[in-house]
């Protein structure tokens, strides 16, 4: 049972520091004549030691040195104390001075005398204080010792030294951190605050988890993203959870709380660094720009609208059919970016005379085409719709966009269109073709020369699988681990290249920037993930074993679905730029009077939704289209037909 401590009154700590004073006076004299007391009794101890009392007695009361709390005792209470011993010290010579003027043979205080006794004062009153503390400190850490969880913190630096001295003086906290890990300090086998210091070799791992530490607290936010994947993993695996320290900046009163650690996030686990992209020209290219994006309500557009406003644009105006979310993102940009000049505007691409409408009364002079139908097996039940959407939007925006002088015209695309094996990454790669040509054919006949406009520059950026955004894996599988499982995954060898939705973002929007017409940008995106690998951190990050405590089922392929993704096809390679992770892909070129008339039969198709027919004109315009794992495989004749 643990008693609660009272407070020991002011006047207690008054009168114990005068004790504590009285003391070191007297003792300073005995050690000064080496314990002689003859010597000492030369001098007249009682009116030395009542001078002392009233010097010192003032002092405390003005200056306050017994107001704070003794088991509290900080750096600011011992400067206090050396302030007033400073002060007494300097009357003490003052006195002598003033008194062997007037009493020549008289010696009051000996400058040897008051020497010693600064250096005794002080340590007699902040040791006692100090002792204190530690006590009712080891006192409460004994009472609750084996109510605490045990952590271990990654990082002997300021931060990590914050984070133990938060976590272990908090008095409502449930942890105890018992040693620091750092794979620098370790080495020389250091003590930290009296705890030891740990490297991150998987042993070591082990012997933690034998001491019982449940918990490892990151907080080095700069670490590598080989050593984080590392110090997750090799966690996970002994059953230590792992949370992460907040940036500074979301501090409580610039004060870390226990209760902010949060946990660590699959995103956080990429096994690759996050790419970040610096570029002055960003600023220069889109301030005071007219900016629309489609798709503005969804999981990319919307983070698309939350960088472009950092740009300080003129305008953006974002356009969306989905009236909730983009009521929603409208009420969180007006919170989160007052000033900003955003306007919602509700419009299905595919209808022309509304998008007519929004560039006669915007005016756009950069477009960011992120609207998309983006389900396969969705898409593949709809070939018709995912047509409309994916092919006759993008091209009635790009003809509009050239109509109206749009300056630039960037399309979002994906990683699906490389040798599609499914209606939607079909549908995108026709809308890449046709941009591309239409972009092409523009340029081809433009002649700055004759006084004629700059063509509008489209291009293209292609990436795969994007963690978190709407339908993804991620947030699926988060709601079947609040089930209890059990986790679904297609395919025990199916990989995915994954990024995070502000990485796609900046990528998009460096596209651009960069880009001078006609090209797709491809995305270097490190090794492509195995699902199941991702389901398996998911429910450890959870705190779960998989297999055990969720279990993990395989449902198989979805119609359109395969195994692998690819960012080029078999006959497209790639060209680098500026940046070592963004590179160029050099595709197939067409012709665009070819292309249109291919188009143009594709969407009357589309149009009287005939089902086999689409999906043949679809076949038709991008060859390498071979329909994987779907009724439009098994039911139909067509690859045979084309190939």
């Amino acid at each position: 049972m643990q008693y609660r401590i009272r407070i020991l009154p002011r006047w207690f700590i008054f009168l114990l520091d005068l004790a504590c004073v009285q003391l070191s006076i007297f003792f300073s004299f005995i050690l000064r004549f080496n314990f002689n007391l003859e010597e000492v009794a030369k001098y007249d101890i009682s009116m030395i030691l009542v001078a002392s009392l009233i010097i010192n007695g003032v002092l405390f009361y003005l200056l306050k040195s017994y107001s704070g709390i003794i088991r509290y005792t900080n750096i600011e209470d011992t400067f206090r104390l050396l302030i007033v011993n400073s002060i007494a010290a300097l009357f003490y010579f003052s006195i002598n001075t003033a008194v062997s003027q007037f009493v020549p043979d008289v010696n009051l205080f000996p400058i040897s005398t008051v020497v010693i006794n600064f250096f005794i004062t002080n340590f007699v009153l902040i040791t006692y204080r100090l002792l204190v503390r530690y006590t009712f400190n080891y006192y409460k850490e004994t009472q609750r010792e084996t109510d605490k969880i045990k952590a271990v913190v990654f990082d002997t630096g300021e931060h990590g030294l914050q984070t133990k001295r938060v976590i272990n003086n908090f008095p409502s906290s449930n942890l105890r951190v018992v040693a620091f890990m750092d794979d620098v300090l370790s080495k020389t086998g250091k003590l930290m605050e009296n705890i030891p210091i740990y490297s991150s070799d998987e042993a070591n791992f082990k012997r933690l988890k034998d001491e019982g530490v449940e918990l490892l607290i990151l907080a080095n936010r700069e670490i590598s993203k080989e050593l984080l994947v590392h110090l997750v993993d090799t966690s996970l695996k002994y059953g230590i959870k792992v949370q992460q320290v907040p940036p500074i900046k979301e501090w409580l009163n610039g004060r870390l709380g226990a209760q902010q650690l949060k946990d660590i996030k699959i995103e956080d686990l990429l096994e690759r660094e996050v790419i970040k992209i610096h570029n002055d020209k960003i600023h220069f290219e889109l301030k005071g720009k007219r900016i629309l994006v489609t798709g503005a309500a969804g999981s990319i557009g919307s983070e698309l609208v939350r960088q472009l406003v950092n740009y300080k644009p003129s305008i953006i105006i974002m356009c969306d059919k989905a009236e909730t979310p983009m009521h929603d993102l409208h009420l969180e940009l007006q919170e989160n970016f007052k000033g900003a000049n955003v306007k919602s505007y509700l419009g299905d691409i595919t209808d022309k005379v509304r998008m007519e409408h929004l560039f006669e009364i915007y005016n756009p002079e950069v477009v960011f085409h992120a609207a998309a139908y983006k389900h396969v097996p969705l898409m593949e039940d709809n070939p018709s719709i995912a047509v409309l959407n994916n092919v006759m939007g993008t091209r009635i925006l790009a003809e509009l966009a050239v109509a109206n002088g749009v300056e630039k015209f960037v399309m979002v695309s994906t990683d699906k269109a490389v040798n599609p094996t499914n209606v939607m990454g079909a549908t995108k790669r026709v809308a890449e073709i046709y941009t591309q040509s239409f972009c092409r054919t523009l340029m081809n006949t433009f002649d700055e020369a004759n006084g004629g406009t700059a063509p509008t520059k489209f291009v293209t950026t292609r990436f795969g699988n994007v963690l978190g955004s709407n339908g993804s894996v991620i947030p699926r599988f988060k709601k079947q681990l609040d089930k209890g499982g059990p986790i679904t995954v297609t395919h025990p060898e199916i990989t995915r290249y994954f990024m995070t939705i502000p990485e796609a973002c900046q990528l998009v929007i460096e596209a651009g920037v960069m880009g001078q017409g006609s090209e797709i940008f491809v995305f270097d995106m490190g090794k492509p993930v195995k699902i199941v690998d991702l389901a398996r951190r998911i429910i450890r990050l959870a705190g779960k074993e998989p297999d055990v405590d969720i279990k993990i089922e395989y449902t198989g392929l979805r119609p359109g679905e395969k195994l692998y993704e690819e960012l080029l096809s078999n006959s497209e390679n790639v060209m680098p730029t500026y940046h070592d992770k963004i590179m160029i892909a050099k595709v197939s070129e067409y012709d665009y009077e070819v292309v249109k008339a291919k188009v143009d039969k594709l969407l009357t198709s589309a149009k009287q939704h005939y089902t086999l027919e689409t999906v043949g004109l679809i076949k038709d315009i991008v060859p390498e289209y071979i329909s994987n794992n779907s009724t439009f495989a098994k039911t139909s004749d067509l690859d045979k037909k084309l190939n």
